[in-house]
């Protein structure tokens, strides 16, 4: 079965790729629909780039329940436990396994977050 690419992007980067059962989620950052970064700290961008896995999901078929891992960095450990407070509330039964590191990202941003998901094709 052949990949299926969803969603465009200002960057080369396809949102969301369905691979059979399975959909990966490129890393989502905490900008809006003008391009720049959402303002209001760590919860505010977790909220946003939590919002932007969902969107990105669902162009692909699937919700935030189908994810089975996910792949997190912060640029700041000392954000993890605001981080984690809002990231709990996406799923807030049966988590999906996660990876968390501390890292220089890529623009000034607090926090960027990659998904995959299982979600068989109906």
């Amino acid at each position: 079965m052949p990949k299926q690419v969803f969603g465009t992007a200002q960057v080369p980067l396809s949102p969301a790729v369905r691979a059979g059962d399975f959909v990966f989620v490129s890393g989502q950052v905490p900008t809006g629909p003008d391009g720049a970064v959402v303002p209001g700290g760590i919860e505010a961008e977790t909220r946003a780039v939590m919002d932007k896995i969902a969107e990105a999901l669902a162009l692909a078929g699937a919700t935030l329940a189908d994810v089975v891992k996910t792949t997190v960095w912060l640029r700041d450990r000392a954000d993890f436990a605001a981080f984690n407070r809002v990231y709990g509330e996406y799923f807030p039964v049966d988590p999906p396994a996660r990876t968390t590191s501390e890292a220089r990202l890529m623009i000034d941003i607090a926090v960027e977050v990659e998904a995959i998901a299982f979600s068989p094709q109906r």
